[in-house]
């Protein structure tokens, strides 16, 4: 039995799930009956872009696959979530960048105003794979990532997030990359010492909606799926 795989996955994909690194992990919870597809795999019902109501061109679902190959536009959830563990799949094109966004809020003018993101990479060919506040399953430009977990490009990556009382996990292939309380002092000195100071209303929203990158590189998602802890 696959016990910590990110995503609903249909029989079919049970196989390509196992070898793409899913791990038992005892801190999660994984009742199938608590999780809630946010990608049937078929259509982009229940996403909107940030700034629009309609999907952003170059968003589509492609072998079962949700898809971005090029145009303009970042992607998030019709609903808003709180407390939450979400799971997903993801794999990047060579030099690929994309990012993973959470507790977005809308009208800033980009969503990395608002959310904080779990970086999507190519560490190996990207120059953000360089610096480990940038690389792969980093809280950007805040929390650092460990070397060596993500795989490289063309292959599929388990990323989950943990948001619980303000305490965030980044998992990445089973290993936990990056935990913080959002709010906490320590928090607000790595934001006062980053760029993202110059935006009052980042990381303040404690409901906001789930995001996709658009960083103008081919990227795919697969098995995306969230359950509510609130």
């Amino acid at each position: 039995m696959i016990t910590n795989c990110p995503g609903w996955i249909p029989a079919a994909l049970l196989l390509t799930a196992a070898s793409a690194g899913c791990q038992a992990d005892s801190r999660s919870d994984n009742r199938s009956s608590d999780w809630q597809p946010l990608f049937d795999g078929q259509t982009l019902s229940g996403w909107r872009g940030y700034h629009d109501q309609s999907v952003p061109n170059g968003w589509r679902v492609e072998d079962g696959l949700l898809h971005f190959s090029s145009g303009r536009g970042d992607l998030v959830t019709v609903e808003t979530f709180s407390d939450f563990e979400l799971s997903l799949e993801w794999k990047i094109s060579e030099g690929g960048n994309s990012g993973i966004f959470y507790l977005a809020a809308l009208g800033a003018d980009q969503i990395y105003m608002s959310a904080p993101e779990m970086q999507v990479l190519d560490d190996e060919r990207h120059r953000d794979g360089k610096d480990p506040l940038t690389s792969a399953g980093a809280n950007y430009g805040l929390h650092p990532a460990p070397r060596g977990v993500v795989k490289p490009a063309g292959q599929w990556n388990a990323a989950r997030i943990k948001v619980e009382d303000e305490r965030i996990e980044h998992w990445l292939n089973g290993q936990l990359m990056v935990e913080y309380t959002i709010g906490s002092p320590e928090w607000q000195a790595l934001v006062d010492d980053s760029k993202f100071t110059d935006w009052p209303e980042y990381g303040k929203s404690r409901t906001g909606h789930i995001g996709l990158q658009d960083h103008g590189d081919p990227v795919w998602y697969r098995n995306i799926r969230i359950r509510r802890l609130d």
